[in-house]
């Protein structure tokens, strides 16, 4: 697909600030002639040029041009970097002669919608650019890297192949009516739907893996006032981040920390004590860790193992873990009956300050009467120990596998993969109870619609746009 702007576009490349290097980049048509004019030298296209950058009032810096022709370019135009030194003003200055030269700035992400708008890459490899930038983690980066070569383009391709070929025999029955049903229920039709389940769910999960990888969990800590959710925060952080007192409701606030847990990323947030309170300052402070329970992925219920043999019983604690399930807006009776535990994964029970007591006789207390309290993890905060038990406790509960991330994703891409996968149900069950093929082939069409938003080749132009403001500007 062509572009739909002629405009010559620039922007500074690199970081702000001060550096080393500067890159300016130029995208459009007629480049090539502006930055020559800056630099009063002839570009040989692909070739370091080295040259003086003025103005029409004198030298602006020096160093080197490149100049890549369309469409064998990032962008698919042509594109001229400008490489000089990295003073903000020096670049201020070329962005300016540039500008007062025909180009404008360019918007947030443009180059790489350019990009994207000429075929360069896919919608998918346009999100990895930006997720390379960001990567929080090596594995993040490796990932964002991998679907930037195109891997996860390829399988989302070879879905929609396969995809196309099952439509096709489908519209088949609608241009042949008098053969409908034996069309529909041929074998080799049930065959491409079994093989459609298993690929469609094979990617859903590497991409929640993906997902994981890309942008990790939020992680709130939740529990009364001086359990040690904020020592638990500073220690799993590595920083005196929060402030520890023995006074209750020291913490009135959000704290959030991002951290880096076995190469899963991880946005700590420490909250305010929950409980009864009259002062009106903590009581912003507990309805925002209320609300940040809604919006958690994942909350650690943290308890104090002396509290608990000061008198605190297992059904307090049960109250507790009930009504965080609640504002976390999970039914637990909508778990199934054969589960080995009727809470969730979401939710994960700490038992802090186990340095303070018997450590077996705590143990002992919880191992009565399985299933009516999330299986424990007992922890010393103070003194680091069972954190390694925790970590690996979050990490599974997100089933994250490091091994089975390839590449980088993002939750649009989960989410439209389960729509095409349930589109794709509905299409199958059409066909079991004998519905007319013109609704099947409309579910398989938008089955086809939910594969190409991922890859952008059928994605509306709020989300084309929504995506690319996301990205720097020279990016």
């Amino acid at each position: 697909m062509a572009t739909t702007s002629d405009d010559l576009i620039c922007a500074i490349a690199t970081p702000p600030g001060q550096g080393g290097i500067g890159i300016i980049r130029l995208s459009g048509s007629g480049a090539s002639a502006l930055a020559e004019s800056l630099c009063n030298k002839t570009l040989k296209p692909r070739h370091a040029t080295y040259a003086d950058f003025s103005d029409s009032i004198g030298a602006l810096d020096n160093g080197i041009a490149i100049y890549f022709p369309g469409p064998r370019s990032f962008t698919g135009e042509d594109v001229v970097e400008l490489q000089g030194h990295g003073g903000p003003v020096i670049q201020q200055q070329i962005l300016t002669a540039l500008c007062d030269g025909g180009a404008r700035l360019a918007r947030p992400g443009e180059f790489s919608e350019r990009a994207f708008a000429n075929g360069k890459i896919d919608l998918l490899q346009a999100e990895s650019i930006a997720d390379l930038i960001a990567a929080r983690s090596a594995s993040a980066a490796r990932a964002a890297l991998t679907t930037l070569k195109g891997v996860f383009s390829e399988q989302v391709n070879s879905i929609t192949t396969q995809l196309i070929h099952l439509r096709v025999q489908v519209e088949a029955a609608i241009d042949f009516p008098d053969e409908d049903i034996e069309i529909l229920q041929d074998a080799s039709l049930r065959k491409l739907f079994i093989q459609l389940y298993r690929d469609i769910g094979s990617l859903i999960a590497t991409s929640r893996q993906g997902r994981l990888i890309n942008n990790g969990l939020d992680v709130a800590l939740v529990g009364a006032p001086n359990v040690g959710k904020s020592s638990l925060l500073n220690r799993l952080s590595g920083d005196e981040a929060a402030i520890v007192t023995d006074v209750p409701g020291t913490t009135r606030d959000l704290l959030k920390v991002d951290v880096l847990l076995n190469d899963l990323p991880i946005r700590l947030v420490d909250t305010a004590g929950l409980r009864d309170s009259d002062d009106p300052v903590e009581q912003i402070g507990i309805a925002r860790a209320r609300e940040q329970i809604g919006a958690a992925d994942r909350v650690l219920l943290v308890v104090a193992a002396d509290e608990v043999n000061a008198g605190i019983t297992r059904d307090d604690i049960q109250v507790q873990a009930s009504a965080i399930v609640k504002e976390m807006g999970l039914v637990q009776d909508d778990l199934p009956a054969e589960a080995t535990s009727r809470w969730p994964d979401a939710l994960l029970l700490v038992v802090n300050k186990i340095d303070l007591v018997d450590d077996a006789a705590l143990r002992q207390l919880f191992a009565a009467g399985p299933g009516e309290l999330p299986e424990p993890i007992f922890i010393s905060a103070k003194q680091g120990l069972g954190l390694d038990a925790l970590i690996a406790r979050v990490a599974d509960s997100a089933q994250f596998n490091q091994a089975s991330a390839p590449f980088a994703a993002r939750q649009r891409h989960v989410e439209a993969l389960k729509a095409a996968y349930q589109s794709l149900e509905l299409a199958d069950n059409l066909i079991q109870q004998g519905d007319s093929a013109e609704l099947i082939a409309e579910e398989l069409q938008i089955a086809h619609r939910h594969l190409g938003e991922i890859t952008g080749t059928m994605t509306p132009d709020d989300l084309l746009g929504k995506i690319f403001s996301e990205f720097c500007i020279g990016k």
